[in-house]
C-alpha cells in the first residue's frame, strides 16, 4: 500500500535530478524541511520551505558543522507512527513526523581520489548525514530513506506510480545501510594508511595496486627491492602451503602455486628435492622453508636466481651469502601472526566470503577402498600428497614420492589433462614415478585418471569420493593391485 508523505527531510549535496522529486512532492501538498544549499536549492524552485533552524530554534553553527543534530530533527525520524505515546509526544514537542528523508553525503572519496589536503578531507566526513540516514533507515517502516543521488529516478518513478510500500522502503534501507558502511570504510582506510603498503604496480605495469594490511606484523625484509603486488600473491600461497608441514620441508612457487615441495631430515637435503621437482620453473620463484637457513642450505640456494626467501631465521654467515645478490628480498617470518579466518574477493559489484580452507585430513580421516595394507612409508606420502594437492589451483594432480613432489597439474579444465601435465614434467626431468603416490583435489567421475597412473607404476591414490562412478576407479584398483583412499573432502582451490 503506497504511503502518503505528508513531511519531508531533504538535505543533499547532490542536486542534479532532485529538482522532479521536490515539485512532485511539492505539488502533492508534501510539507517540506531543508537546511543550508538545500533549503536555497527548493527556494530557488519557487517552492515552501520550513528551514531546519526555524524548526528547532537552533541556528547552523560551527560552519555548519552543527546544523540538523536536534531532537526536532530525529525524533520526527525515529518516532513509530501508529505508537501512541510516541505520537503524543511527537505532537507535545510540535515534532513532524517525517514520512520521506532525502539525504546525500559529503564526497569524501571524491576528494581522496583527486589528492585533497589532509584538512579538507577532514571537512568532507559528514557527521549529520550519515545520522539521518541511520536514523530514517533504522524507521523504514515509517520513513522511505534516500541516501543515493543513484536513486532519484527510481524514487521519482515510485512516488509517481503510488508504489511507496514496505517492500520498496526496506530495500532502499538496505541500500542506504550499505551506503554508510562503504563511507566509513573509506574513512577508515584513511585513517589508517599506516596498514596500506603502496606496490610498485599490479599483476601488470598498467594497473595501480596497494596492499590493505599490515605487511610488517607478518615479515621482516632484511634484503632486497621493494615487495610487489605478485610477490603478496606468492607469499600468501607460500606460508599457507609451509604451514601445513612440522618436518623441515621447502616449498618453491611461481605463480601461485608449488612447483617444488619436499620434506627431509636435512633441510639442505628438502631444498635439493624441491628444486629437483622442476628446475625450469623454480627460476625467479619464491622459495620459503618452515626451519631457519642454515649455511649448507645457503650456499645451494645462492646458485639459484630467485625472487624471494622467506624463513623463520637465518644462521650466522647465512646473511652474507644470501644478500650478495642485491635484488635477491629476505624475508623472516614471523610466527606469532595467524593467517586470515576468511577469504574475502571481489566479484561482479560484490563480495564472496567463505571460511578459509584450513581443513587436512589426515590417515585418521580416511577409508582404504582397495589394496592391501598401507605401509607408514604409503601413510607418509599419501599425507603428504593431500597437503600438496590441497594448495594446487584446480583441476589439481599432485604426484609424490618419498616425502616429494615429483610433480603437479595444476588449473586445467580436466583432471585427466593435469595428470598427464604432471607425468609429462616428471619425464622431463627422468624422474620415475613407479610406486608413487598420486592425490586429486576433487572426485575422479570416471576411472581414466586410476588407468593412466597405474600405467606408469603409480601405485597408491588419495581422492575425496563422491562420484556417482566412484565404484569405477575403486573396481580398478582392486584389479591391479593399486590402493586407493578415500578422504571425503574436497579441496577446489579457484
Amino acid at each position: 500500500m503506497q504511503k502518503q508523505i505528508k513531511n519531508a527531510l531533504v538535505s543533499v549535496y547532490y542536486k542534479d535530478g532532485l529538482e522532479p522529486i521536490i515539485k512532485l512532492l511539492a505539488a502533492q501538498g508534501t510539507k517540506l524541511y531543508s537546511s543550508g544549499g538545500t533549503y536555497q536549492f527548493i527556494k530557488d524552485l519557487g517552492l515552501e520551505c520550513t528551514k531546519v533552524e526555524d524548526l528547532t530554534g537552533f541556528p547552523e553553527i560551527l560552519d555548519g558543522r552543527v546544523k540538523t543534530l536536534h531532537p526536532k530533527v530525529f525524533g520526527g525520524l525515529l518516532g513509530i507512527q501508529n505508537n501512541e505515546q510516541h505520537h503524543q509526544q511527537l505532537v507535545q514537542h510540535q515534532i513532524p513526523a517525517y514520512d520521506l528523508m532525502i539525504c546525500t553525503l559529503y564526497p569524501f572519496k571524491e576528494y581522496l581520489e583527486k589528492n585533497a589536503s589532509h584538512q579538507e578531507l577532514i571537512e568532507k566526513i559528514d557527521i549529520g548525514g550519515v545520522s539521518l540516514i541511520r536514523a530514517a533507515a533504522k524507521n523504514y517502516q515509517d520513513v522511505l530513506c534516500v541516501a543515493n543521488a543513484a536513486d532519484y529516478s527510481e524514487v521519482l518513478n515510485v512516488l509517481q506510480n503510488n508504489q511507496n510500500d514496505i517492500s520498496f522502503r526496506k530495500k532502499m534501507a538496505a541500500q542506504a545501510f550499505k551506503t554508510i558502511s562503504e563511507y566509513d570504510k573509506q574513512i577508515s582506510d584513511y585513517f589508517n594508511a599506516s596498514e596500506s603498503m603502496s606496490l610498485r604496480y599490479g599483476e601488470n605495469p598498467h594497473q595501480k595496486a596497494s596492499f590493505q594490511g599490515d605487511f610488517n606484523a607478518m615479515f621482516q625484509q632484511l634484503h632486497g627491492k621493494e615487495i610487489s603486488y605478485n610477490n603478496i600473491l606468492d607469499l600468501d600461497a607460500a606460508v599457507k602451503v609451509i604451514a601445513e608441514f612440522d618436518a623441515p620441508t621447502f616449498a618453491i612457487l611461481k605463480h601461485n602455486n608449488t612447483c617444488g615441495l619436499a620434506s627431509d631430515h636435512s633441510l639442505a637435503k628438502a631444498y635439493q628435492k624441491a628444486l629437483a621437482s622442476d628446475p625450469v620453473s623454480a627460476f625467479g620463484g619464491v622459495l620459503i622453508s618452515n626451519k631457519p637457513i642454515d649455511i649448507e642450505t645457503a650456499t645451494l640456494i645462492d646458485t639459484l636466481f630467485c625472487e624471494i626467501l622467506v624463513a623463520p631465521a637465518y644462521d650466522e654467515g647465512t646473511f652474507e651469502i644470501l644478500s650478495k645478490k642485491k635484488n635477491r628480498i629476505l624475508l623472516v617470518q614471523k610466527n606469532q601472526v595467524s593467517l586470515q579466518a576468511e577469504n574475502v574477493r571481489t566479484v561482479l559489484n560484490g563480495q564472496l566470503v567463505q571460511e578459509s580452507d584450513q581443513k587436512t585430513e589426515n590417515r585418521n580421516d580416511w577409508n582404504q577402498v582397495s589394496g592391501a595394507p598401507l605401509t607408514e612409508a604409503e601413510m607418509q606420502d599419501l599425507e603428504f600428497s593431500i597437503k600438496a594437492v590441497k594448495h594446487l589451483k584446480s583441476n589439481a594432480i599432485a604426484l609424490v614420492k618419498n616425502q616429494q613432489l615429483v610433480a603437479m597439474g595444476c588449473g586445467m579444465v580436466s583432471r585427466v589433462d593435469a595428470l598427464r601435465h604432471a607425468i609429462k614434467k616428471a619425464e622431463e626431468f627422468g624422474i620415475s614415478l613407479e610406486g608413487a603416490t598420486m592425490a586429486s583435489d576433487a572426485f575422479f567421475p570416471f576411472a581414466d585418471c586410476v588407468s593412466i597412473a597405474n600405467e606408469k607404476g603409480i601405485c597408491n591414490v588419495a581422492q575425496p569420493g563422491g562420484s556417482i562412478k566412484d565404484q569405477d576407479s575403486i573396481d580398478f584398483c582392486v584389479q591391479h593391485n593399486m590402493k586407493m583412499v578415500l578422504t571425503g573432502v574436497r579441496h577446489f582451490n579457484h
